[in-house]
């Protein structure tokens, strides 16, 4: 309890002492927000199909987060604490053994080398170029394959240094990231488990054990230890990567806009640590039993690259008509070893005569045809986007519970209206749903590439300058073969999941000076 008032204190006096530096420097500005998020959700078949008599589930989220931001000409400090729970996940009376729940969402700096918009450089021989440093979010072009995916509560960050160029209309940035779950002392190497994983596991026999170390437990549908279950996750790696966070990542990000067309480009490599398949023995009483697992405490990496050009142009005096186009390729190895060449592409095309937008795109997404002997993985993986923009907002595809073996073929229309204050936007999205690669299934026999369609209708009010409702209600007519993407067995599925949402984003600004 003295250590948490002793925070309290510290982090009080931090606050003044920046307020009090800010007032001796003219130049300098600090801001204090915050975001209140609360999210009611109603689910009946999100991310996956529902067991048939599976009863409907409704819960309360919240986000809470403190924003400290400090700018001075040769220096920029952001710092974001925030608080994910479901409301009455913790009892009414807490005490201290129920842990610390406040999380760092973000905390960076971005140290400015050369700007020649601020006469405070003597010299500048670019327009700008700065390092930023720390916890931070990657968020570039239309977040497909970098974003902060900030519709989860808890988003994504990344630990990460960034260096940022702009010269004559170039932005250049070039990142990397290096993950570690020790600090080595007296351990051999640098090897890293990609996940939180349990502190016990159940073992082949049913006991409970302590978790081997660098090893994540496979576990069947009883939690019981198994050669064939799958990995046992406390709290899954917030990644797109399958569940596997990465060792190591680095990009180079390049765009330029001419006129009104924007062309940027990525080229980005992450590491995964191998990993063998091991067994640990558990003797308990007159029991010996086994925990199966990943052992990630293995020499050497498996390295996966990506690389794309995405396209913006747009017409007319007013960007009535906007396109898009991108194509990006995988190649290298992925998380499992196996070798990798995958692609995706997206185009669209977006017409906007007034207040209303009508949008008409498709996105392919490659994936392994059922029929093919071959060793490569052709399955491709958007990397650390924001899945929720793109493939649905039940998050069926890349997003809750993976990608299908097929990959994605995604045509998609919407129609959104935004009213002339901007305060009221309204928008119906419809998504039909298949297979890119022939599959079968367990007899043989072909599977039918149609999975669904979905239906997404979302509408948000600005109710003042800080305080924002959304509603949004979708509904899918999937057919018997989403039970096969999402291995389900056949047959024991509804086929026409619901959800819909309502939630109150509230984002105060408490002192800007």
């Amino acid at each position: 309890m003295y250590k948490n008032v002793l925070n309290q204190y510290t982090i009080a006096l931090g606050i003044s002492t920046i307020i009090s530096f800010c007032s001796l420097n003219a130049k300098a500005q600090f801001v204090i927000s915050a975001q209140l998020r609360a999210r009611g959700e109603l689910r009946d078949g999100y991310g996956t199909l529902q067991t048939t008599g599976y009863k409907d589930a409704a819960f309360i989220s919240q986000r809470t987060r403190l924003t400290l931001d400090y700018k001075w000409s040769k220096l920029i400090f952001h710092t974001s604490i925030q608080d994910v729970r479901l409301w009455g996940q913790d009892a009414s009376t807490i005490s201290i053994a129920d842990g610390n729940k406040l999380g760092l969402h973000e905390a960076w700096a971005e140290l400015i080398l050369s700007n020649k918009n601020d006469t405070s450089f003597k010299t500048s021989p670019v327009d700008y170029f700065a390092i930023k440093i720390g916890r931070q979010e990657l968020v570039y072009d239309d977040e497909r394959l970098l974003g902060n995916s900030d519709w989860l509560p808890q988003a994504r960050r990344h630990d990460a240094v960034v260096l940022k160029l702009l010269q004559k209309g170039w932005q250049l940035d070039i990142g990397a990231a290096f993950n570690q779950s020790s600090e080595a002392i007296n351990y051999n190497g640098t090897y890293y488990t990609p996940a939180n994983i349990p502190a016990t596991v159940k073992d082949s026999k049913g006991n409970l054990a302590n978790t081997p170390p660098g090893m994540i437990p496979l576990i069947n549908s009883a939690g019981i230890s198994a050669k064939n279950g799958s990995p046992a996750f406390l709290n899954p790696p917030g990644t797109n990567a399958l569940n596997q966070n990465y060792k190591s990542l680095q990009y180079l990000y390049v765009a330029k806009k001419f006129n009104k067309t924007k062309i940027s480009g990525l080229f980005l490599s992450d590491q995964f640590g191998k990993y063998i398949l091991d067994s640990v023995k558990n003797v308990s009483g007159a029991d010996e039993g086994y925990i199966y697992g990943k052992r990630f405490n293995q020499t050497g990496v498996n390295t996966r690259y990506t690389t794309g050009l995405l396209v913006n142009p747009a017409f007319g005096d007013n960007n009535q008509l906007a396109l898009t186009g991108g194509y990006y390729y995988q190649g290298g190895h992925d998380k499992d070893g196996l070798a990798l060449s995958a692609y995706t592409f997206t185009t669209s095309i977006t017409y906007k005569p007034n207040n209303l937008s009508y949008t008409a795109g498709w996105d392919y997404l490659s994936g392994n045809d059922g029929y093919s002997t071959s060793t490569t993985n052709h399955r491709f993986d958007p990397l650390y986007g924001t899945p929720h923009k793109f493939w649905g907002y039940m998050d069926y595809f890349y997003a809750v519970s993976g990608s299908p073996t097929g990959g994605l073929s995604n045509p998609y229309l919407k129609a959104r209206f935004t009213s002339a204050s901007k305060r009221f936007t309204t928008e119906l999205a419809g998504h039909y749903f298949m297979l890119a690669q022939d599959q079968k299934d367990i007899s043989g026999q072909p599977v039918k590439k149609h999975l669904g369609t979905e239906l997404d209708l979302t509408t948000g009010y600005k109710l003042n300058k800080f305080t924002g409702i959304d509603l949004g209600l979708s509904y899918m007519a999937a057919t018997r073969s989403m039970e096969y993407a999402k291995n389900i067995a056949p047959g024991t599925s509804g086929l026409h999941p619901f959800w819909a949402y309502l939630q109150v984003n509230i984002k105060p600004e408490f002192l800007n000076k």
